[in-house]
């Protein structure tokens, strides 16, 4: 009944106009064709006969061949595919039906199995498709719900906690249980529960999760909602004993005064976190999934913690690299040894910058980089500063670790190799401008990257699936072999390197090159 009554909604919006310019055309042009429903209003008087010959009606023919036209087919009473994402085609380059071959399932069993990533290039890639604005796989609705759900929990995964806030919210956060449980996840996080728990007190049947329902009742003042509630659970046995305590400790907190700490939970969830918070005992992110390291960049967490969260974060993609620099340089160290030190180099080497005295920089940047290699941050390093080294005047060996930054960095391409370069640099140089090296130096990876740009070796498997609609699911693959090139099997870099390139994706291919060559991860 409630579809009948939706379907016979749309079909008056769509009526009404349509009848409101079949009219108006009437009045405009007396010779149009008259519509098939004119005969709901009053219809004109019929002109009278002229002489002249009539005036053709500035229309397309009705048939421009004997072909059967196109048919789209879709199953009946089902919503088409919903697009959805945050980045343009524009920007991102990719076309909005790279997941439209693939089904929903298969992409969420892909992003499961995908491998720890090490190199930037691949954690930027693997950002770019969960961002990118796509139509969902063909099908029903669930098929668009089942993607926009796995693409939310892989960017909570990756701590990339604002794009998956932005994304769920697109995707409808009451559109089920499964919709506002990853969004209340991801609140709780973020520490923005309060607009989701605003939500389920209009529409408390969008989650099942007591815990959830406990929190929000307190959050919203409803101090005997919260209190009766979770003596049902405790009465039911509803929730392991553990979580009870918890609760019990949130909502009395007088009763437990003086009490030991509670220990540790064993699976940690975004409710825990926050309700260990609550209570007076926050728990270290540094054992925990990297999601929970965004915590430690508020500001009632201590400068030691934003250090290392924002070193955790940088070296997965998941914190800008301006804020990043932010946090660096925010004050001056507090002790030596460890991440101090990296903080004291970074430091001197911006103020060296600001000053624009090549000799300092040059006695600076040394120091800087091995600091940012021990906290595996050179990327956002050379991001940061390329622009503003590739004009100084620097010589010797300040000059070629200035190279090796700029290789590292948006400006690749404008690395000039010459006579008065190392081999490794004039190598790295050619494979930034995409061009086939005429030599190979005796450095690690250097033989599958020289086969990739001289001898490409694309995989005929996934160039297939991209051709047959799964471009998605291809990028997925190749970035799974990608890292186990970085890890050292020659031919699967290569193949890696080699397929981005057919798939079009030129610059991810040139600098998974270069990062492979130039970072040195364990």
């Amino acid at each position: 009944m409630i579809l009948f009554v939706r379907q016979l909604s749309v079909f008056c919006l769509i009526a009404l106009p349509l009848g409101a310019a079949t009219q108006a055309a009437s009045q405009n042009a007396p010779d149009a064709p008259l519509s098939v429903i004119d005969w709901l209003g009053e219809r004109p008087k019929p002109p009278r006969p002229s002489r002249k010959p009539p005036v053709k009606p500035a229309e397309a023919p009705v048939a421009r061949s004997a072909l059967p036209p196109a048919v789209t087919v879709a199953p009946l009473g089902k919503g088409g595919p919903r697009t959805i994402g945050l980045v343009p085609t524009k920007v991102t380059g990719l076309p909005q039906d790279l997941w439209v071959g693939s089904t929903a399932e298969d992409i969420a069993h892909q992003l499961d199995r995908l491998p720890e990533l090490h190199l930037p290039v691949a954690h930027s890639l693997l950002f770019t498709i969960l961002l990118a604005q796509a139509t969902a796989p063909q099908g029903d609705a669930k098929q668009g719900d089942t993607l926009a759900l796995a693409r939310v929990r892989t960017l909570m995964e990756a701590a990339a906690l604002d794009p998956a806030m932005s994304l769920i919210e697109q995707a409808g956060v009451d559109t089920s249980v499964a919709h506002f449980d990853l969004w209340i996840q991801v609140s709780l996080l973020l520490g923005t529960e309060d607009r989701a728990c605003l939500r389920l007190k209009d529409k408390p049947f969008l989650t099942t999760d007591y815990g959830v329902r406990i929190l929000c009742a307190a959050r919203s003042g409803e101090w005997d909602t919260a209190s009766l509630t979770l003596g049902s659970a405790q009465a039911l046995a509803l929730l392991p004993e553990n979580d009870l305590l918890l609760l019990d400790r949130f909502l009395n907190p007088d009763l437990y005064e003086g009490a030991a700490p509670l220990p540790g939970p064993r699976e940690m969830t975004p409710l825990k976190f926050r309700l260990l918070e609550a209570i007076g005992e926050p728990q270290p992110t540094r054992n925990l999934p990297p999601a929970y390291a965004v915590a430690d960049l508020r500001d009632i967490a201590g400068w030691k913690a934003q250090l290392e969260a924002s070193e955790r974060l940088t070296r997965i993609g998941a914190l800008p690299d301006n804020r990043f620099l932010g946090i660096y340089t925010d004050r001056e160290p507090a002790a030596s040894g460890g991440i101090w030190d990296r903080v004291d180099a970074l430091q001197r080497f911006d103020s060296a910058m600001s000053s624009g005295n090549p000799e300092t920089i040059a006695k600076t940047l040394r120091p800087a980089w091995r600091a940012m290699q021990q906290a595996e941050t050179e990327v956002t390093f050379a991001t940061l500063y390329a622009e503003g080294l590739q004009g100084m005047k620097l010589t010797g060996a300040s000059a070629a670790l200035r190279d090796r930054v700029l290789l590292l960095s948006p400006l690749y391409e404008q690395v000039v190799g010459g006579d008065t370069q190392s081999a490794e640099i004039a190598f790295l140089a050619q494979i930034a401008r995409g061009e086939a090296p005429s030599a190979t130096p005796d450095i690690p990876h250097a033989q599958g990257i020289a086969s990739a740009f001289s001898t490409p070796t694309p995989r005929s498997g996934l160039v297939e699936l991209a051709q047959n609609g799964q471009l998605g699911s291809a990028i997925l693959h190749t970035i799974a072999l990608l890292e186990d090139g970085a890890r050292g099997d020659t031919a699967a870099l290569r193949d890696a390197i080699s397929t981005l390139r057919a798939l079009g994706l030129e610059d991810a291919a040139r600098r998974a090159a270069l990062q492979t060559s130039l970072l040195e991860r364990e």
